[in-house]
């Protein structure tokens, strides 16, 4: 990573205003078909189950009565911070993604692993939604560092079952996909666990990864597991038959045709959905408003990979006769059950 870094910077040193605004401000089609994207629900029906997206693995489900988050993440950061500087939440960006998704108050927000794309907004979202913060003592060390009680932090192991509402959660360790650059995956996944409260500002690896969990969430009208990351633990999820899986793709087109193959058959294939919605492909740069997109093209550069992605779910799209493949549209709800 260091090598490629400074090749990198020595590289962008010789280049052109133009070319930099073409690395730093342009980027790749989003890696899913365009036939999949759904529109948001015109009218509710009283008692539905609905379903926000906004990006990355940010959920917000409710009933009606009870409203959970997943990761709750708002923030972003321009590529040069995220890469060279220090990170840290944009309190007023919660407090506009959570009315952009209709959020007040909610019960719980549960970040699927402790990567700051994933939790460095969640002890935030607690404060302002008055929410229970769900997740790995990873996780729990960020919401002390920001200052959140003891008393809306809790810490789950793989099995661990709550109840919140009309919906119980169950969560399942898994993994994070394998970085294929070995620095990063060193500095990402390596070294694994926060075991101290993390107060920001911090570089962006200070967010260890912690324990990723695959959620699986079940209310009477419906059920559906949240695959945040594109790794999986053989025979975790065997048990589990849900209606819905939402389908962590990030990186997986780095991944070998091997690997791909074995993450469908131990997230999609163990637990039979009828429904398969992709998450986690957009770009963790791009403004929250305005249309999803695909890899920041210097990210490109470096990893690689979504055209394999997309032409992977497309495979699995062609030789699946009874799964349907969603897209969702940010912030806007869709009826899920």
């Amino acid at each position: 990573m260091r090598k490629k870094a400074v090749l990198a910077l020595g590289v962008l040193g010789l280049l052109s205003g133009g070319t930099l605004g073409f690395l730093f401000g342009t980027y790749d089609d989003p890696p899913v078909d365009p036939s999949w994207a759904v529109m948001g629900a015109s009218t509710i029906p009283p008692g539905a189950v609905t379903l926000r997206w906004t990006g990355t693995s940010t959920l917000v489900l409710s009933d009606g009565v009870t409203t959970l988050l997943i990761d709750g993440w708002f923030t972003r950061i321009d590529p040069l911070t995220l890469y060279f500087g220090t990170i840290e939440p944009d309190v007023a960006a919660i407090q506009r993604g959570l009315e952009r998704n209709g959020v007040e108050r909610a019960a719980m927000v549960l970040p699927v692993h402790s990567h700051f794309d994933h939790a460095m907004d969640a002890p935030e979202v607690a404060r302002q939604t008055g929410a229970l913060l769900v997740g790995s003592e990873s996780t729990a060390n960020i919401g002390r560092g920001w200052g959140l009680p003891a008393s809306q932090i809790q810490v789950v192991t793989d099995g661990d079952r709550l109840r919140f509402g009309d919906f119980e959660v169950v969560v399942h360790e898994s993994r994070h996909f394998e970085f294929p650059d070995p620095e990063i995956r060193r500095r990402a996944l390596g070294d694994p666990e926060i075991t101290e409260p993390l107060v920001p500002p911090v570089e962006t690896f200070a967010y260890k990864v912690g324990v990723p969990l695959a959620v699986e969430i079940r209310h009477p009208r419906g059920s559906l597991l949240v695959q945040g990351s594109a790794g999986y633990i053989p025979g975790s999820l065997a048990d589990v038959d849900v209606d819905v899986v939402l389908l962590g793709v990030g990186g997986l087109g780095s991944q070998t045709p091997e690997y791909r193959e074995a993450y469908w058959q131990e997230t999609v294939e163990a637990t039979s959905p009828a429904r398969v919605i992709p998450i986690h492909w957009d770009d963790l740069t791009a403004p929250i408003d305005g249309p999803f997109r695909g890899n920041i093209r210097i990210a490109s550069i470096v990893t690689g990979g979504d055209g394999e992605t997309l032409a992977f779910l497309q495979s699995k799209e062609a030789s699946s006769d009874n799964l349907d493949f969603l897209t969702l549209p940010r912030f806007d709800p869709i009826v899920l059950f």
